[in-house]
């Protein structure tokens, strides 16, 4: 095996499901600016997911359609000015 191709700087650090605000702590090498105050009083690195098992559908067994910026809405909208256009003729 190589040599000296694994971080070092292991650390404790919270990650956030940012879609059910679910939080875990675990060992990582991930560099983040942010930081979090855990339950024990202790600042720990922060890192916000945007999925994890609480949230993944195959996990929870519940379909979920994630739509943070409203691309649905926005196509659905340009979709129907195009059959309004298509009906006045």
């Amino acid at each position: 095996m190589k040599k000296d191709i694994h971080p070092k700087d292991y650390r404790l650090v919270v990650f956030k499901d940012m879609s059910n605000d679910y939080t875990f702590i675990s060992k990582s090498a991930v560099k983040t600016k942010e930081s979090i105050v855990w339950e024990d009083g202790v600042e720990y690195p922060l890192v916000k997911l945007e999925i994890s098992h609480t949230s993944h559908p195959y996990y929870t067994g519940k379909m979920k359609l994630v739509d943070t910026a409203g691309r649905v809405d926005k196509f659905k909208n340009r979709y129907q000015k195009h059959l309004d256009m298509k009906n006045e003729k």
